[in-house]
């Protein structure tokens, strides 16, 4: 039977009304965060197949019980990669249930990492995340600089600082003053308010006096659009765990590659998302030798600190407020031309919570 491929716009009810069911059927649901969906349709007018994609992600593919075997899906990963490719995405991942990985596989991806026997995460570059563990390592100290083993403590922090606060500033130094080296793995996926140069920018200057800090970019493994999009995207408590497992599980390989023995993060007042993924690494990471250090987050005002209220107050340019919670460099780059075009376009947003 011939088949044809449709792009789906969510404003086609018939369409998504038969996607939402198809991935049912399956023991799927339609991911919230999407850029893209695809449809096999039969002579018909049948939906006997679907895919979708988010960013440099494939997922949400399904195919009908009774075409299974046709060889359907490999039609429609092709449309899908032609659609990211044209949308300058070029390094792809799978999400996929564990009994489907050996397919996309066949398909040219290759596994990552797992989320117990829930989740797989492939890639389509035979040595992508092997080519990263490399370049942290060279961005690293040499084996010969290194301290035995039996006497060091090496910590590490993953850290999006959108923007930078006094807060972030605090955990790093309260990680520090504890480690002999500390890894700062910074959030590089640009989905955020502030673009990843001055993220990294405010960083660096906001830390440069502390000697044995070692920065890293996270690219897609760790806290990206790729691993982790409820981070920046509301999602459900379902999706997010599952995501926080797969995030700690790369972790994990990263850890390994670094002597990583120590792991620290702010605790969350705040925020649904960082608080389901702390409650995550506390369950995964210690059975992998790997403690994690809650830090309780510096106050301003008898408040707790977040990027949330910072970049509230910038919206609002309170400037006596601001200087309450973010360090020099920070409030000095806001109150230059670059920092005020940054604000105007944050005044054009809305809602500026972090989930």
């Amino acid at each position: 039977m011939p088949y044809h491929t449709e792009k789906i716009i969510p404003a086609c009810e018939q369409q998504y009304s038969q996607v939402i069911a198809l991935l049912e059927a399956e023991n799927l649901h339609l991911d919230r965060n999407l850029d893209c969906t695809y449809g096999l349709f039969s002579e018909s007018g049948e939906l006997v197949a679907t895919g979708s994609a988010y960013k440099n992600t494939l997922r949400c593919l399904a195919v009908r019980k009774d075409v299974q075997g046709e060889g359907l899906l490999p039609l429609l990963v092709s449309e899908l990669i032609a659609d990211r490719n044209e949308q300058g995405f070029f390094n792809l991942f799978i999400y996929t249930k564990q009994k489907s990985a050996l397919f996309f596989e066949k398909l040219g991806f290759y596994p990552v990492a797992t989320a117990g026997d829930k989740l797989v995460f492939l890639e389509n570059k035979r040595k992508g995340f092997e080519k990263y563990l490399d370049t942290l390592q060279k961005e690293s100290p040499t084996a010969a600089e290194e301290p035995s083993a039996a006497r060091q403590n090496i910590g590490a922090i993953v850290m999006n600082a959108n923007p930078f606060t006094k807060g972030h500033l605090f955990l790093i130094e309260q990680a520090a003053a504890v480690t002999d080296r500390l890894h700062l793995f910074m959030v590089s996926d640009n989905a955020s308010v502030i673009p990843f140069s001055v993220r990294e920018r405010l960083i660096k200057e906001n830390t440069a006096s502390l000697p044995t800090l070692f920065y890293h970019r996270t690219d897609d493994y760790l806290i990206s659009s790729a691993t982790f999009p409820s981070y920046f995207l509301k999602d459900t408590d379902e999706a997010i765990t599952l995501q926080a497992a797969l995030d700690a599980a790369l972790f994990t390989r990263i850890a390994k590659a670094l002597h990583i023995t120590h792991r620290f993060v702010g605790d969350e007042p705040f925020s649904r998302v960082t608080g389901l993924y702390n409650r995550t690494l506390q369950e995964a990471l210690p059975a992998q030798g790997i403690e994690l250090h809650v830090i309780p987050r510096k106050q301003a005002a008898g408040v707790p600190i977040s990027a949330s209220k910072a970049r509230i107050l910038l919206q609002e340019e309170n400037w006596e407020q601001l200087a309450d919670i973010l360090p020099p460099a920070s409030l000095h780059f806001f109150q230059s031309p670059e920092g005020a075009a940054i604000i105007s376009m944050i005044k054009t947003m809305g809602n500026l919570t972090h989930y």
